[in-house]
């Protein structure tokens, strides 16, 4: 009920909108010759609009470059077919708040970016002007990050940053080339996001989609082509379990990422409820299809995952509880990750890095490793909860090779717990299953689960260890003859069906 009723809300949003005037940005002066700078002129049409009770502003064909723009209540932007929106290469046009935006709001209500248009934020472009200019000394030291040899990431603008905003419509705009994440939405409720392109390789920390602590959401047909991760969630409200995203549904989208295509975390110190994703196609990702990270303050329940398929991606279903010290004034409490179903889901894991062919490529591992196996981990004494996985497919190349990397079964208790590292699937070095490795997790059902190797691999395709209260029922295993499919180690209460 809540999603037919939200999707009801963001029609009518859109039908108010519609009904009203339109303010032509050329009537304010705007120059469409990809030249000019247009900010005053196009804040100018949504500061009319705004002032007189809402309306459509019209961005027409031509490309208009822009500074930092501030879209205000009841107003849809709205790019026509061959309009640009062009981000300025001048770093100084753009305003610096928490995070630096193009199109940015604040405290809006009843607003759209819509339309066949582009907007463009030359991020690469940005970036390299900035990088250059800290070192003639133009560009205040605190704004580099002098371990990655880039410009800050908050100082690089997003493309749509909304903050604290209600009743949002983005629909059927393409988004290109982002200095920073390409769109975010922090502290909303009521946001429609449908048919968008984003075609964002161009520089670091391009994430396609970010939903930060918001209520309400609903993401569905979206083509998502990201240098990080594709959709991801994440939570940034220090101490207060109030500010979560809560109510999130995702389906029917395209995703190709250098980092995981869909992803809770790794922010998570509010946390993440009642998630629904389901019929996402994915491709060439470099990390995690599928990547639930909880290490901060934050609690994840009620999480569904279902129709997924994954072709040539670096890691298939990665799952990871932690425990990162806090400072005092945060509350003193360990994350949570419990009721979470992944069903419905076909992933192939290929041998080589599945990112090669695009512009920026995921960070290599330091260390030699084979195939990393999907993971679920939680940390001692706090497991993960009630973890169903169903109608599962996962293929993997094999190729494990002991004489170059070995983790043997009598040393299980050798792998790192690291409870308070950023999490990865890479995180525990190399790993002594192919196909899954549990740890400290607390109620799974595993049913109707295929896994493939297409070569050899010394290791056995699942070890548990510290797993309680499990039932697997109808596990196949392919390509592997070895005597034991499943290697126990401090678990207790596992069932095993044929």
């Amino acid at each position: 009920m809540k999603k037919l009723i939200f999707t009801t809300i963001g029609i009518l949003i859109m039908h108010l909108i519609m009904q009203a005037k339109d303010y032509n940005i050329v009537d304010f002066g705007a120059v469409p010759d990809g030249a000019a700078l247009n900010t005053e002129q196009i804040q100018a049409a949504i500061d009319q609009a705004h002032s007189d009770g809402g309306g459509r502003v019209i961005i027409p064909p031509g490309k208009f470059v822009s500074g930092s723009i501030h879209i205000k209540s009841n107003v849809e932007l709205h790019l026509m077919n061959k309009a640009e929106l062009i981000g300025s290469e001048n770093y100084l046009d753009y305003e610096v708040r928490r995070w630096v935006g193009f199109i940015m709001g604040y405290e809006a209500e009843n607003i759209g970016i819509t339309g066949r248009g582009i907007i463009n934020g030359q991020g690469a472009l940005i970036g390299r002007i900035m990088d250059s200019l800290f070192y003639i000394g133009e560009v205040d030291s605190s704004m580099y990050n002098h371990k990655d040899k880039r410009p800050r990431a908050e100082f690089r603008p997003m493309l749509i940053l909304l903050s604290r905003c209600k009743n949002i419509v983005v629909k059927d705009i393409t988004l290109k080339n982002a200095a920073c994440w390409v769109q975010t939405y922090d502290l909303c409720r009521n946001v429609t996001i449908d048919n968008v392109t984003v075609d964002s390789d161009s520089y670091w920390n391009n994430d396609g989609i970010d939903i930060v602590d918001c209520k309400n959401v609903r993401i569905t047909n979206c083509d998502i082509n990201s240098s990080d991760d594709g959709i991801c969630l994440k939570s940034f409200s220090l101490n207060d379990t109030s500010r979560l995203c809560d109510n999130i549904y995702i389906s029917d989208c395209s995703v190709r990422s250098s980092a995981s295509a869909i992803k809770c975390g790794t922010s998570s110190y509010g946390g993440f409820k009642n998630v629904v994703i389901e019929r996402i196609n994915i491709k060439n990702t470099y990390r995690s299809a599928i990547a639930l990270e909880c290490y901060q303050t934050g609690i994840m329940e009620n999480i569904l995952i279902q129709n997924i398929t994954a072709k040539n991606t670096g890691n298939a279903i990665f799952v990871r509880l932690g425990r990162k010290p806090m400072d005092n004034y945060l509350r003193d409490s360990v994350s949570e990750i419990k009721n979470v179903t992944i069903r419905n889901v076909k992933v192939t894991v290929p041998f080589k890095r599945p990112d090669y062919d695009y512009e920026l490529r995921g960070p290599a591992l330091p260390f030699f490793h084979n195939i990393f196996p999907s993971s679920i981990v939680g940390i001692p004494g706090h497991p993960i909860e009630n973890v169903t996985l169903e109608n599962i497919k996962i293929t993997y190349p094999g190729r494990g090779n002991r004489a170059f990397a070995n983790l043997p079964l009598n040393r299980l208790d050798d792998i790192p717990e690291k409870p308070g590292d950023y999490p990865e699937f890479s995180m525990f070095g190399e790993l002594p299953a192919w196909g899954f490795y549990l740890r400290h997790v607390d109620g799974v059902n595993v049913k109707n689960v295929k896994i493939k190797i297409k070569d050899e691999d010394y290791r056995p395709a699942i070890v548990c260890d510290d797993v309680k209260n499990m039932r697997v029922e109808s596990l196949k295993v392919k390509g592997d003859n070895k005597a034991n499919d499943i290697i126990l180690h401090k678990s207790e209460n596992v069932e095993i069906i044929d």
